[in-house]
């Protein structure tokens, strides 16, 4: 029996190995997404727990891996919308050679990436942050192809123009 359908027939363990093998891909969309460190762990345990509970609805037409990224994606939405819109977005910490260097262009990218509407952020994350081909960005977001071209390319422009770079 493949993983995917001893998930499906309500094997706990086998989920809890699969958010195991997926946290760090997740984690990443999750921090993307919120921008946020300490609302992470509080995103993905509520994602977690929602996968949980929704097993019965994983029909497998789309990868476990694709299916959680997608419960993940619209946890982190729905804390999105519950914010207010003049709420701050906090810097991201990440070690690095030159802190000073990374301080500034972390404090310009974060910034702007609040610029980009949450859809679009998503797929940038995907595509450019997690290096997802559009199909699979697609099948995260339950969304075409041509879409997520769309929307990585608009998306791509708000960056641009938040950075204040040409378009």
């Amino acid at each position: 029996m493949n993983t995917d359908s001893t998930i499906r027939s309500g094997d706990f363990v086998a989920l809890a190995e699969a958010f195991r093998c997926h946290d760090r891909p997740l984690r990443a969309l999750a921090l993307r997404l919120m921008a946020d460190v300490d609302q992470v762990d509080d995103i993905l345990q509520d994602a977690y727990l929602r996968a949980h509970r929704g097993l019965g609805s994983f029909r497998g037409d789309a990868a476990l891996g694709s299916w959680l990224y997608r419960i993940v994606y619209n946890t982190c939405l729905d804390e999105l919308r519950r914010r207010r819109p003049t709420e701050e977005i906090p810097e991201l910490a990440s070690p690095a050679a030159d802190p000073a260097d990374v301080a500034v262009g972390r404090a310009a990218l974060t910034g702007a990436l609040a610029a980009v509407n949450p859809e679009q952020r998503a797929v940038l994350v995907l595509v450019d942050g997690l290096g997802y081909d559009y199909a699979t960005a697609g099948d995260v977001l339950l969304v075409a192809s041509g879409t997520v071209a769309s929307r990585l390319h608009r998306g791509r422009d708000t960056l641009r123009a938040a950075l204040g770079e040409a378009a």
